[in-house]
């Protein structure tokens, strides 16, 4: 029916829903840890190519009301671009009431916060932002591309009736650097109006090992009981704004949490503490497991 061009990433929120590229592979796509689109070139899709995809959807799924954007950063795109797309699709579904995308601090930084409204209006009300970590020198390591302050100024320019949906890494950082990932990456979330939050677990491709370790050379991976002890941590720093919805179900974690922080923090760390007492037997097999 689509003639996708693999491979084809979306996050689990959007697995039932429709996915339309309208940008093939990432444009920074050097992030150390990442392997996702490295077999790809950044292209902006044609709106003719765009509209055809978004007509094809139309004709099967009708009735279809959420919509992903893909590939790696959709808001890479020019803004009027993106409007048209966006105008294009409520025309064509009468029901759509949310579009998501992936964003970056790059994409952000690059908008205004007018621009960023009018993307919101035109019903981009989500969008999947990796934090990754807060720590500079991590970042660095990473080669994440942005600094703590920018993440920062990135997620503070969202408009409030556009929701983020962001990520960390555990582990990400090493055992050097392991509480300072924490503290500052709790820094992160604790200044911006994150509305869910999910942790996973460093996962590194046979592809990506070497690049990451170029950078990263002092780097000792965690084990998974120094994982969730990290992540203990990470939760007692927490101090949002607002609500957030958390979730530790990704297919990398050794243990699946969910709640609203802060109300349940309390339960989860009790959690966190009943399975770092019992050890391996309570986590996920690694079999299992996967990024």
């Amino acid at each position: 029916m689509i003639d996708y061009d693999y491979p084809l990433f979306r996050p689990p929120a959007e697995a039932d829903n429709i996915i339309i590229q309208v940008t093939l592979g990432c444009s920074y796509n050097s992030c150390s840890f990442c392997s996702m689109y490295k077999s790809k070139k950044y292209q902006e899709r044609s709106l003719e190519e765009i509209y055809k995809d978004i007509d094809t959807f139309a004709r099967v799924y009708p009735e279809s009301h959420k919509i992903f954007l893909a590939d790696g950063d959709a808001l890479g795109l020019p803004t009027h671009s993106l409007i048209e797309i966006l105008q294009y699709l409520q025309k064509s579904f009468a029901k759509l009431r949310r579009v998501s995308a992936y964003a970056s601090a790059q994409n952000l930084l690059a908008k205004s916060e007018e621009e960023l409204e009018l993307l919101a209006e035109n019903k981009l009300n989500l969008i999947y932002y990796g934090i990754e970590s807060g720590n500079d020198t991590v970042l660095k390591k990473i080669t994440k591309g942005v600094d703590q302050a920018q993440i920062i100024r990135s997620l503070n320019k969202v408009p409030k009736s556009m929701k983020i949906s962001a990520t960390v890494i555990l582990g990400i950082g090493g055992e050097r650097y392991s509480s300072v990932h924490v503290r500052d990456t709790a820094h992160v979330v604790n200044n911006t109006n994150i509305n869910y939050l999910s942790t996973l677990q460093l996962g590194l491709e046979a592809d990506a090992k070497p690049n990451f370790y170029k950078h990263f050379s002092d780097f000792t991976a965690l084990d998974d009981e120094k994982i969730l002890q990290e992540q203990r941590s990470f939760l007692e720093l927490l101090e949002p704004k607002n609500r957030v919805i958390f979730r530790s179900n990704h297919a990398s974690n050794a243990l699946h949490l969910s709640g609203n922080l802060p109300k349940d923090r309390d339960r989860i760390l009790q959690q966190l503490d009943t399975a770092i007492e019992i050890g391996n037997k309570a986590f996920i097999p690694k079999i299992f497991r996967g990024f």
